[in-house]
């Protein structure tokens, strides 16, 4: 597919990379890099043997949201409408993979690419890596990005970034919690894998259950949110992985999975 948007690689753990590959356009999400990266995410929702997903991107840029330049050339309010409802249908269908999500991103991040970013599961950044919610600059609110921001960053952050459309660094994302990690760029990749090693030991019926959970109890009242866990714990104690889980527990022995 290296002539592809979308630039897909697997390998035998099943740890899909996806890159972003449109540098010269700072792999910004058109139409049809939306309609790619759907795709490339439908069939990866279907495929038992992924285990995690890394969305990378190729060149200066991770990836600077929707071309503004692009978005000027219309002016009726159903482009509008089909271009934000098919980004938001991409950003929902990486919450709803059964695998985890890690964003690796080596540059700047801005508007619906730093929506892409804080929508990820786990983030991953280059030291030299910076996010802004910049669409405020030319007059345009950045408000599919906020829906994400604010479920990362404490609200006062994400306001001040919405509202002045200022970049932030790598250190100040990570401590806001938009990132999981900074590392400096020749140990970017060495960041990713150790957090890629560490979901891969675990069993994948447990990770598709809990990150399905965490994202549906987030969204309701307290006790709501612990009925529904109650019943995922219980329903993960019945599969076979948790059965050998708790029996290892018991022998002092390392699980068999």
């Amino acid at each position: 597919m290296t002539d592809s948007l979308i630039q897909h690689q697997q390998d035998e753990r099943g740890v899909v990379r996806l890159t972003l590959n449109d540098p010269l356009r700072f792999n910004a999400l058109g139409s049809e890099m939306l309609t790619q990266l759907q795709q490339a995410l439908d069939a990866i929702a279907s495929d038992a043997q992924v285990r995690v997903v890394v969305l990378a991107a190729q060149g200066k840029a991770f990836c600077a949201g929707h071309n503004l330049k692009d978005m000027a050339a219309h002016t009726d309010l159903a482009y509008y409408q089909q271009l934000f409802a098919q980004c938001s249908r991409m950003m929902l269908s990486i919450q709803k993979l059964p695998v985890p999500v890690i964003a690796r991103v080596q540059g700047i991040a801005t508007a619906a690419g730093c929506q892409l970013v804080a929508q990820c599961d786990l983030a991953v950044a280059s030291s030299e890596a910076r996010f802004a919610t910049s669409g405020i600059q030319y007059g345009l609110f950045c408000s599919t990005p906020s829906v994400p921001l604010v479920r990362n960053m404490p609200i006062k952050q994400a306001m001040e970034m919405l509202l002045t459309g200022e970049f932030i660094d790598a250190e100040a994302a990570q401590h806001y919690g938009l990132l999981n990690r900074v590392a400096p760029p020749d140990q970017l990749d060495a960041a990713v894998e150790e957090l890629v090693a560490s979901i891969v030991s675990k069993p994948r019926m447990a990770i598709r259950m809990g990150k399905e959970l965490v994202y549906r109890q987030r969204e309701m009242g307290l006790e709501s949110a612990y009925q529904l866990a109650g019943q995922t714990m219980a329903t993960n104690m019945l599969d076979a992985d948790a059965q050998e889980g708790a029996q290892a527990f018991a022998q002092k022995r390392k699980p068999q999975w």
